[in-house]
């Protein structure tokens, strides 16, 4: 039973995404500015037969902001959320996003980076 098992994990695991990312899922902005504000962009694709929700996401600290598309993305359609980073301290930051999708059991992760100067 076990072999069974660990045979149809892979099946129950691919079924499970909802989305596909049409951007890499992490940005490195390179050099910013210190009091700048940096945005990114990040795009998805519902690769689901059912339109989809974005029920929350979540950044990692006040100086990262995020914006997503909060009505539901049909089949085949993006969406998109776009992430601010309040460039407050000097320093390398690297920042984790975390996107919870309805009816996706593990949310996806995204990332930010970059060097405040």
């Amino acid at each position: 039973m076990p072999l069974i098992l660990s045979f149809l994990m892979p099946f129950f695991l691919l079924s499970e995404a909802l989305l596909q990312w049409t951007t890499p899922t992490q940005h490195d902005f390179g050099e910013i500015k210190k009091g700048d504000e940096a945005q990114h962009i990040f795009t998805f694709k519902n690769v689901s037969d059912q339109p989809i929700v974005l029920d929350n996401v979540r950044t990692e600290c006040s100086c990262t902001a995020s914006d997503w598309s909060k009505t539901p993305i049909l089949p085949n359609e993006t969406g998109r959320i776009t992430v601010s980073f309040d460039a407050k301290q000097t320093g390398y930051f690297r920042k984790k996003i975390t996107v919870w999708v309805r009816g996706q059991r593990k949310p996806e992760k995204l990332s930010i980076e970059g060097e405040v100067y």
